[in-house]
């Protein structure tokens, strides 16, 4: 940017010199409100069970949710993304849509205890197959997309019946989202909201999501169906497909590694936008504050803040807990 002339005398440190000032002039703040907090459920009773890699991040049984559920309301946090960790899998992932299922029973105990309580699923296959991809195969092992149109929108359905608030298709899928707006309209479910992961590239940064929800391919991977990490303009017209299919919101994931996706994206349709903020960029910065090499609390506040001044309306991400109460101190 070009000096102002006009303006010879301006220095710009004078309006840094107390946090007092820097209020004055600050562009974006953090909110708790603007954090959701994934959630993994297993099926059981009286679970609590620590993920390895993502220090201080559990798999719930159903019926634990509820001391978490008022552990984050007392935080501030209101709404949480839900998961599924099922015993039963199979090859088109039947579990996922039985009403007895693992987040259908998840979803009715956090609506029983906290009806106002925001609940969102995740909508996908991976933890519900025997081999760990995102939808039906064919006899030659690639995803048959229009043939899982079909038992996403069942997933979808049955999340909604159970009392979600909003899923959130994970698959990458083309036409899922307008699949999904079919099926939940025909079933009356016409005020509940889509958001789409619109924007999911075939990250490194998923593996300690993967361990926690049991849901590696048990051989290739999903580069023929999430998106390559190298491509940007891409990720305008996955966009603008979900949203012309009927999403309500959509998201970029992962959120750090790519800031600048999620500001074009933003800046191009000035639509609801979603940012996660993925388990490996969570357990990253989980061991290095471990071990003593960065301050956790700023990295973790100034990562979260980068993800809304490029644009997000709300963060997905496992720092939640601890954001909000460094938050309350007044620490943004």
């Amino acid at each position: 940017m070009e000096p102002n002339m006009s303006y010879p005398s301006y220095r710009p440190r004078r309006m840094r010199a107390t946090e007092r000032m820097r209020t004055f002039v600050r562009e974006t703040s953090l909110q708790v409100t603007d954090l959701v907090y994934p959630l993994f459920v297993e099926e059981g009773s009286g679970l609590k069970v620590p993920v390895d890699s993502m220090p201080g991040v559990h798999r719930f049984s159903p019926d634990r949710l509820v001391e978490e559920v008022d552990e984050l309301r007392e935080l501030g946090i209101d709404t949480v993304l839900l998961f599924g960790v099922p015993v039963h899998k199979d090859a088109i992932g039947s579990s996922a849509w039985d009403d007895g299922g693992v987040v259908q029973q998840a979803v009715r105990e956090i609506k029983r205890h906290d009806p106002g309580f925001c609940v969102i699923t995740d909508v996908c296959l991976c933890e519900y197959t025997d081999h760990g991809h995102c939808g039906k195969l064919r006899e030659d092992g690639s995803v048959d997309n229009d043939a899982t149109l079909e038992l996403l929108a069942r997933e979808a359905v049955s999340h909604v019946h159970a009392g979600a608030d909003m899923v959130a298709p994970s698959d990458m899928m083309d036409g899922r989202v307008g699949a999904i707006r079919s099926a939940l309209d025909m079933a009356g479910f016409t005020d509940v909201p889509i958001l789409s992961y619109a924007v999911k590239y075939a990250s490194a940064y998923y593996g300690p999501f993967r361990d926690a929800a049991g849901s590696a391919p048990g051989f290739g991977d999903r580069r023929g169906y999430q998106m390559d990490p190298a491509n940007s303009d891409e990720a305008l017209r996955e966009a603008y497909l979900d949203i012309g299919e009927g999403a309500d919101a959509i998201m970029v994931k992962p959120a750090l590694a790519y800031l600048d996706v999620l500001q074009r994206v933003t800046e191009a349709y000035r639509f609801p936008t979603f940012a996660y903020n993925v388990s490996g960029e969570y357990a990253l910065v989980k061991a290095a504050a471990e071990r003593g090499w960065v301050d956790e609390r700023r990295i973790v506040l100034e990562s979260l803040l980068s993800i809304k001044r490029a644009g997000a309306c709300a963060v997905i991400t496992y720092h939640a807990k601890d954001a909000a109460r460094w938050l309350a101190e007044g620490d943004a």
